[in-house]
C-alpha cells in the first residue's frame, strides 16, 4: 500500500496527519521569502514537520483509506499497521525511507527518527499556481557620490555674468506678471461693458413691445352671445376608487378612459405610498356612494373600493 499517497492527499486539507504507532506529519504556514544571494522569490507555503511523539490513532488516515479503497475501517487500520511495521523494520536496519512528495526518514545516533522534508509540492492551496521566481540583480547608480567627488576637485562659483543673467530673468518675470494682471483687468472691463450694453438693448426692446401692445385695438363686429356653463364641482368624503398608479401618465390615461365611458372620473392626489389615485366619482351621502360602488363592480371593475377621506 502506498501510504505516502494518502498522507500527501490529506496534507492539503489538514495540518496534522497521524500514522498510528509511528508518528504525525505536521504542516505549518510560512510566508513568502526572498533569498538574498540568489534573488529568488519563494511563494508562501506549508512547511512539513514530523513528530514521533504523536502516535494516537485519530481515525483520520484510516477513514480516508477506507473511503478511497471501499473497504471496512478495520481492514484499513490493519493495512496501516502492517505498513508501519515494515517502515520501523527498515529504519532499524539503517535504511533511509523516502516518502514521495513528503520527505526522507532515518534514524539518528540516538535512535530517534530524523525527518528531512521534500520541497517538490506546496501543500498550501492558497498559493496554487505560484512558482519560484528569480529576479535579476538591481544595480544602483551612484551619481550623487560622483558629483560630490567632482565638487571637491572643482568648486562651483557664481560669476558676475551669471548674476546679471539672474537679474534679467527677474525683470522678465516681473514684466510677465504685470502683463498678465493688466490683461485680466482689461478683459474683465470688456466683459462688463458688453453686459451693460446687452441690458440697455433688452430694456429698449421691452419698451417698444409694451408700446405696440397698448396701441393695438381689437374690434369684433358680431359678438357671440354670452354662454352660461353650469359646472358641477364634485364634493363629498366618499370616493369610489378605480385604481392607484405609480406613474402619473398612466393615471391620466385611466381618467380619460373612464370619462369616455361616462364616469365623472378625476384624480384625487397621491396616497401615503406615493401612488396617484383615480376615482369614478365622489359623493356626500354614504348610501348613494355604496349604490354606485355596487353598480361599478357589476359593470366595470370588480376590484373598485370605497375610500372615506376628506380632501383639501
Amino acid at each position: 500500500m502506498q501510504l505516502e499517497t494518502y498522507i500527501s492527499d490529506l496534507l492539503y486539507r489538514y495540518e496534522c496527519v497521524t500514522v498510528p504507532e509511528f508518528g504525525a506529519f505536521l504542516s505549518q504556514r510560512v510566508s513568502a521569502t526572498v533569498h538574498e544571494s540568489t534573488n529568488a522569490f519563494y511563494p508562501p507555503k506549508k512547511q512539513l514537520l514530523f513528530n514521533e511523539q504523536i502516535q494516537t490513532n485519530d481515525g483520520l488516515l484510516a477513514h480516508y483509506i477506507a473511503d478511497v479503497e471501499k473497504i471496512p475501517f478495520e481492514t484499513a487500520t490493519e493495512k496501516i499497521a502492517k505498513r508501519v511495521k515494515t517502515l520501523k523494520s527498515n529504519l532499524t536496519q539503517g535504511e533511509t525511507i523516502l516518502l514521495e512528495n513528503i520527505g526522507e526518514l532515518k534514524l539518528n545516533n540516538d535512535s530517534k527518527i530524523e525527518f528531512n522534508p521534500s520541497y517538490h509540492l506546496n501543500y498550501l492551496t492558497d498559493a496554487f499556481g505560484l512558482s519560484q521566481y528569480v529576479s535579476p540583480s538591481v544595480t544602483r547608480e551612484v551619481y550623487k557620490e560622483e558629483i560630490e567627488a567632482i565638487e571637491k576637485i572643482i568648486p562651483l562659483t557664481i560669476t558676475p555674468e551669471k548674476r546679471r543673467t539672474k537679474l534679467y530673468l527677474k525683470y522678465a518675470a516681473i514684466a510677465l506678471i504685470a502683463l498678465t494682471v493688466g490683461g485680466l483687468v482689461s478683459g474683465n472691463y470688456y466683459v462688463s461693458d458688453i453686459n451693460a450694453q446687452n441690458e440697455i438693448a433688452q430694456e429698449e426692446a421691452n419698451t417698444q413691445l409694451e408700446t405696440q401692445i397698448q396701441e393695438a385695438t381689437f374690434i369684433i363686429s358680431n359678438p357671440l352671445p354670452a354662454a352660461t356653463l353650469n359646472v358641477s364641482k364634485q364634493s363629498g368624503n366618499y370616493h369610489i376608487v378605480a385604481g392607484a398608479f405609480r406613474v402619473e401618465e398612466n393615471c391620466n390615461k385611466k381618467v380619460a378612459e373612464l370619462k369616455a365611458l361616462g364616469f365623472k372620473a378625476r384624480k384625487i392626489g397621491a396616497n401615503k405610498y406615493d401612488l396617484h389615485q383615480v376615482v369614478y366619482s365622489s359623493f356626500s351621502n354614504r348610501n348613494e356612494a355604496l349604490r354606485e360602488l355596487r353598480s361599478v363592480r357589476q359593470s366595470n371593475n370588480k376590484n373598485a373600493w370605497l375610500l372615506v377621506k376628506t380632501l383639501d
